[in-house]
């Protein structure tokens, strides 16, 4: 195949996947969950108002890489800043995350009112999938369940990110851990009517054609090219 076939097949893929990664209970939510929120970016000063990102997980979105190293511009969070700045030039928008290395879902629980609610965030991201393995599923839900209760009684919209990959778990599975809490997270989407970016469905996509070794810095951390897959599906949701 020659390398103009292959990027073609490669762009195929990737948009078939990013439409699967932002399928949602109710028809096209992904074009119409942020509305109100779309309407106020495109306002301009003195009217506009500061408008908040609040990303709430473990590692990755707080940018870790490999060997402790962190790439915080370069992480999700602020890849989507970029992508949200440049599409709305009027806006104010603050990227904020209150994400912790290391951490699963209950102890971001714990710290979510006094944490992750005191920043006022228009839009909250919970990624926790991958840390969650630890607690297993049950413990998890009633985590996750706590967080989004809480931010849809505070009035915020929420977005839930389904894993990215481990290496070290076979993708193509549906019996791994990571696609069971990714199967869980979808389910809570649709039980609550919020927002999914399903991460793990756009990676398993990714994976039919070509290795995911080159989306990441070590076995569980995306690199720039992975983070940028993911800001990419969750721009979804920004565009007009």
């Amino acid at each position: 195949m020659s390398i103009f076939k292959k990027h073609i097949a490669l762009g195929f893929f990737l948009l078939m996947a990013l439409n699967n990664a932002c399928a949602q209970p109710e028809e096209n939510m992904a074009s119409n969950y942020l509305d109100s929120l779309k309407q106020e970016l495109k306002v301009k000063w003195p009217k506009n108002r500061t408008i908040n990102l609040v990303f709430h997980g473990h590692s990755v979105p707080t940018g870790y890489t490999t060997g402790g190293v962190l790439d915080r511009l370069n992480s999700y969070p602020y890849k989507t800043l970029k992508k949200v700045n440049d599409f709305y030039p009027y806006s104010v928008v603050n990227t904020i995350t209150t994400s912790i290395g290391g951490e699963q879902a209950e102890q971001g629980a714990k710290r979510f009112k006094e944490e992750v609610l005191t920043y006022k965030p228009d839009v909250l991201f919970i990624d926790y999938g991958l840390n969650d393995r630890s607690i297993g599923l049950e413990r998890a839900k009633i985590a996750w369940e706590q967080m989004i209760t809480e931010a849809l009684a505070y009035g915020t919209k929420v977005i839930l990110l389904t894993p990215t990959p481990d290496l070290k778990e076979d993708i193509t599975s549906e019996d791994t851990p990571l696609a069971k809490h990714s199967k869980q997270i979808r389910a809570l989407a649709k039980k609550y009517n919020v927002g999914l970016v399903d991460s793990y469905a756009l990676f398993q996509a990714l994976a039919e054609i070509q290795p995911l070794k080159g989306y990441m810095s070590q076995n569980n951390h995306i690199n720039q090219k992975g983070h940028q897959f993911v800001a990419d599906a969750i721009f979804e949701y920004f565009k007009i």
